[in-house]
C-alpha cells in the first residue's frame, strides 16, 4: 500500500509540473525551437532554463509536503505529552534560536529502523527537521543534539534552495547541449549539398541517448557540490550543538551503518545526514564518506 501512494504522490508531482511549467511557456508565449528553417537557440535557450529551472523549483516548493506524504513523517508539537518527543522539540527549538531562525521549523518523526535525520523545506521559514525512530531509541542525547545541530545548520545555510538552484542550472544545461548536439548530429547533406534536418525519430532518439549521458555527468558535479555543503553544516552543526557532540554523532552513525532502511524513499536520500558510498558510487554520492568528516572536525578550530 506504501508503494502505491508513493508512486500516485510521484505521478501527482510530475502532472503538475508539467502542466505548470507548460502554462507559463504560453503565457511567454515561447516559440517551438524547432523551426523549418533550423534550430532556433534563443527559443530553446528560454525552453531549456523554464523546465531545468521550473521543474526543480516545483519540487522545492513540494518538499516538506511531499516527505511528509513518502516518508510518513508525523509533526511533533510542543504539547505532546510523550517525554522523549517534548525534549527532541525543545532541542531544535534551542539550536534554532541559536542559529537566528525568525521562525522555527516543524518537528518530525518517522518509522524506520534506520538512524538517520533529514531536513526539508522552501525556506527557513517554512522548513521541517525530521528524525527517525532507530535514531530516538539508539543515539545518545549528545549524539542527537549534534544531529539536529547538523539539520539546522542546512537550513540556516539555506542549503535547500542552494541545491535546487545548483540542479535547476544543470537540467537546464543537459536538456541544451542534449538537443543543440543531438540537432547537429542528425544534420544530413541534400543532393543539391544543402544541409537538411534528418528525420524526427533519428534526432529524438540522439537526444534522448544524450541526457542519459549529460545527466550522469550532472549527477556528478551536483553530487560533489553537495558533499561541499555536508562539510559546511557539519562546521555549523559544531558550533551550534558543540564540536565534541557533533563528532560524537557522527562516531554514532557510523556505528550504526548497517541500520539502513531498505523501504526509504531514494529521492530523499540527498537530505539526510549519512549514506553508504562505495567504489566508484562515491562520485554520485551526496554525503562524504564519515571517516573523512570525523578528520575534518577533529582538525577543525572553533
Amino acid at each position: 500500500m506504501a508503494w502505491f501512494k508513493r508512486i500516485g504522490v510521484f505521478l501527482a508531482v510530475n502532472v503538475l509540473v508539467i502542466i505548470t511549467i507548460s502554462i507559463i511557456l504560453n503565457v511567454l508565449g515561447v516559440k517551438p525551437y524547432l523551426t523549418a528553417y533550423g534550430l532556433d537557440y534563443e527559443s530553446l535557450m528560454i525552453f531549456c532554463l523554464i523546465w531545468g529551472m521550473g521543474g526543480a523549483f516545483i519540487s522545492l516548493a513540494l518538499s516538506r509536503v511531499m516527505a511528509k506524504w513518502m516518508m510518513g513523517v508525523q509533526i511533533v508539537g510542543q504539547d505532546t505529552k510523550d517525554p522523549e518527543l517534548r525534549e527532541l522539540v525543545q532541542m531544535v527549538h534551542e539550536l534554532s534560536k541559536a542559529a537566528y531562525l525568525k521562525v522555527m521549523p516543524e518537528v518530525g518523526v518517522y518509522e524506520s529502523q534506520e538512524v538517520n535525520a533529514f531536513a526539508t523545506g522552501p525556506s527557513k521559514s517554512r522548513s521541517l527537521v525530521a528524525v527517525s525512530t532507530g535514531l530516538l531509541h539508539r543515539m545518545k542525547r549528545e549524539e542527537v543534539k549534534g544531529v539536529i545541530g547538523h539539520e539546522v545548520a542546512h537550513i540556516a545555510n539555506g542549503d535547500m534552495v542552494t541545491m535546487t538552484l545548483v540542479q535547476g542550472v544543470v537540467n537546464a544545461f543537459v536538456m541544451f547541449l542534449a538537443r543543440a548536439i543531438a540537432y547537429a548530429l542528425t544534420m544530413t547533406k541534400g543532393q543539391d549539398g544543402e544541409e537538411r534536418q534528418g528525420t524526427p525519430m533519428s534526432y529524438y532518439i540522439v537526444q534522448f541517448v544524450l541526457e542519459i549521458a549529460f545527466m550522469i555527468l550532472g549527477s556528478i558535479v551536483v553530487a560533489w557540490f553537495s558533499r561541499y555543503r555536508e562539510y559546511r553544516a557539519d562546521l555549523g552543526g559544531a558550533k551550534l550543538a558543540g564540536l565534541n557532540n557533533m563528532i560524537e554523532a557522527l562516531e554514532g552513525l557510523k556505528r550504526t551503518l548497517k541500520s539502513v532502511d531498505p523501504s526509504a524513499q531514494p529521492a530523499v536520500q540527498a537530505l539526510k545526514i549519512s549514506s553508504q558510498p562505495g567504489g566508484i558510487m562515491k562520485l554520485f554520492s551526496t554525503h562524504p564518506p564519515l571517516e573523512e568528516r570525523i578528520e575534518r572536525l577533529k582538525r577543525a578550530a572553533i
